[in-house]
């Protein structure tokens, strides 16, 4: 259970996104060969609807990804990657004029454009390591810049992920590259601890069930669990049949600090989200009674 304050709010051109609640983010995947094919979007105006649609269940940020990064995954590159996410950034803007968007990328060059194009936040599960003009466009731009942790690339991450103390070395990571990136001048930053990426299956357990100890690094925290495998590989499932459990652990993400759940349903976090917030509120009644 988390007790600490909120993290700093982001700043997002002349808008507050802050953290007193967690924020929702909706994942809109502008590529063929993402996990799971209902985050997909074939053309601009389908993901345009499917922001809508998110937005009135609740979506806070829309997170708009144009390369998969599943295991085996073809990487496209840079300029590939710009042509399927930013007609769908454009067309997204040109109904949700002021809504926070963010761009799921690892190349600095992708995060430019998207940016120009009506990108607030840059998401990359490279941790500005992938590509070494990133960590100065996040400092020259001053955007909310969130990093990931992941053991390895996106080719070899799950060729036997070893850790000794997954959750002390994730932290150590994540505040190693705090620091390089304040070195810098960024300041406005968040972290994911990378669940799926590098991990087995007890080392997501172990990482979500120590969630609350990144609290230390006093930024706001992602939960990237959706439909992972670390939920359908228990239940002997599927993608397609791991909301329930994804609810799941979204409920215990929330309640070991996390302050962004990054999320395929929206309307079903939402609930996660209200639910956990009465809960918070039962527990401040009874400790002032």
């Amino acid at each position: 259970m988390a007790n600490s304050s909120p993290p700093a709010p982001f700043q997002l051109k002349g808008r507050t996104l802050d953290f007193s609640v967690p924020r929702i983010m909706g994942v809109i995947n502008a590529t063929p060969d993402s996990f799971f094919g209902a985050s997909r979007v074939a053309q601009a105006k389908q993901a345009a609807a499917t922001a809508v649609r998110m937005v009135e269940d609740g979506a806070d940020i829309l997170d708009i990804g144009g390369q998969s990064s599943r295991p085996g995954a073809e990487a496209v590159g840079a300029h590939a990657e710009c042509d399927r996410v930013l007609p769908v950034i454009e067309e997204i803007r040109s109904v949700l004029p002021d809504h926070p968007i963010s761009v799921d990328t690892y190349h600095a060059h992708v995060a430019l454009k998207a940016l120009e194009t009506g990108a607030d936040i840059v998401n990359d599960i490279g941790a500005a390591l992938l590509d070494p003009h990133m960590e100065d466009l996040v400092a020259e731009r001053n955007v909310p810049y969130i990093l990931m942790h992941m053991q390895g690339t996106p080719d070899t991450m799950q060729n036997a992920p070893t850790y000794t103390r997954v959750v002390e070395e994730v932290a150590a990571f994540l505040t190693e590259r705090l620091l390089a990136l304040r070195s810098k001048g960024a300041q406005q930053l968040g972290v994911d601890p990378g669940f799926g990426f590098g991990k087995s299956v007890d080392h997501n357990y172990q990482l979500l069930d120590g969630l609350g100890q990144l609290g230390s690094l006093g930024v706001p925290i992602l939960a990237g669990v959706s439909r992972k495998s670390m939920i359908y590989k228990v239940l002997d499932s599927s993608p397609e049949r791991a909301l329930n459990g994804t609810s799941v652990l979204h409920a215990w993400a929330l309640d070991r600090g996390a302050h962004i759940l990054r999320v395929h349903d929206v309307a079903e976090a939402a609930e996660c989200v209200k639910l956990h917030r009465a809960m918070k509120m039962s527990r401040l009644h009874s400790t002032n009674d």
